[in-house]
């Protein structure tokens, strides 16, 4: 699933390092992309190459000129990886046809000696693989140059790690670290926002990933407030920067699914609550029992448009995001023009979603840093303690 696709997942990464002069710009970030530019391995044995491609043209990359990467105020390329895949079952197969070759011919042994067998397994791996085309595979990615935001078209653990690898090798002098709940919910925040959150911060350092693991009370109380504010109907505005004016209302809610996990004496436990949901009585018997919601699908709303997502509470990665539909007329036909017309209106929808689940933090934070949260807290105790049945 691509960028021009009206469902996708994505992570967000921050850039963070200096960027040449705007004069130079273009030549600095063309040469990086070319120095680690994607080359096909179709024509030899190798097993797998990975690389940047042009996101519309993916069979042959070249970035010299503008239009072929640079749309605006973006960035937009693709990271290819191709990969050689034998099935394990046919290449045991193979192998055990060649050992007994092998064998045949030296009735004396009984099995081949081990290094003998290793240069069996080797030589018989090469042939598949000389035989076998390699699997495609692109993952799209969108690099606002003006504000350093990078939206990477997966919210695969691997893909993301391999991204971040070639990043880092293609562009020395920066660096890009991913968008957690702690760092988004700190970005959002004024200084003063800011202190409060810092006295909450379960952390002992600042390091990425001890943020993460240390404070996922946020993400998991930010998909509660949201569990009982869109049930009880509570209305939200737009208060953070974007493509809709301050102050728009729109509505927000979860439904679909929601997946709560918890700690037990066999280990952690969950559970997942499917289809469209009433009451939430079965999500509700859960979160009593001290479980904490890990994903939820949102719903978001502005008139008649709507957008739907998958959040993931611990990384703040979206899968299943689907936006009102964009269509790329005429499919098939190469016309850069209409692609890039699609991909101007893809990215106005994904930021105006955006922009709505930021005000929807915001706003969740505005409460739990505020002297009104044991309230709400209260609020919500007393309908998870409801009626439930």
């Amino acid at each position: 699933m691509g960028v021009y696709s009206n469902t996708v997942s994505f992570a967000q990464y921050r850039v963070n390092g200096e960027l040449p002069q705007q004069q130079e710009r273009f030549e600095w970030l063309s040469a990086a992309l070319q120095g680690r530019i994607f080359k096909s391995i179709e024509q030899s044995a190798e097993e797998q190459t990975e690389g940047w491609t042009c996101t519309d043209a993916t069979d042959d990359p070249a970035f010299v000129a503008p239009g072929e990467f640079w749309r605006d105020r973006y960035l937009f390329f693709s990271y290819r990886r191709d990969q050689r895949r034998i099935p394990s079952a046919l290449l045991k197969s193979h192998i055990g046809r060649a050992e007994a070759d092998y064998l045949a011919k030296r009735p004396e042994l009984k099995r081949p000696p081990k290094r003998e067998r290793e240069e069996i397994a080797d030589r018989t791996k090469l042939a598949l693989l000389t035989r076998a085309l390699p699997a495609p595979s692109t993952v799209d990615l969108s690099w606002h140059m003006d504000n350093g935001l990078l939206t990477l078209f997966s919210s695969s653990g691997k893909v993301m790690e391999r991204f971040e690898e070639l990043f880092g090798k293609s562009f020395e002098n920066l660096r890009v670290q991913v968008i957690y709940p702690y760092s988004r919910a700190k970005a959002l925040l004024d200084e003063a926002g800011q202190e409060k959150l810092a006295a909450l911060n379960q952390a002992g350092s600042d390091a990425a990933l001890d943020e993460i693991q240390s404070n996922r009370w946020l993400g998991e109380e930010f998909l509660l407030w949201l569990l009982h504010g869109g049930l009880e109907g509570e209305g939200f505005k737009v208060c953070t920067k974007g493509q809709f004016d301050n102050g728009t209302p729109f509505s927000a809610w979860i439904d679909d699914k929601i997946q709560l996990q918890g700690g037990g004496e066999g280990g952690p436990q969950k559970v997942a609550v499917s289809g469209s949901q009433d009451k939430y009585l079965e999500a509700r018997s859960a979160l009593t029992t001290g479980k904490a919601i890990s994903s939820a699908v949102i719903h978001l709303e502005k008139d008649e448009l709507e957008w739907r997502f998958a959040l993931n509470a611990e990384l703040f990665t979206f899968s299943s995001f689907k936006c009102p539909p964009v269509k790329v007329e005429r499919e098939g036909v190469e016309d850069l023009s209409e692609r890039e017309s699609a991909f101007y209106e893809r990215m106005y929808l994904l930021e105006a979603g955006l922009q709505m689940f930021d005000s929807l933090l915001l706003q969740f934070l505005q409460q739990r840093l505020g002297d009104g949260w044991q309230t709400r807290l209260q609020e919500i105790a007393d309908w998870l303690e409801g009626e439930q049945a």
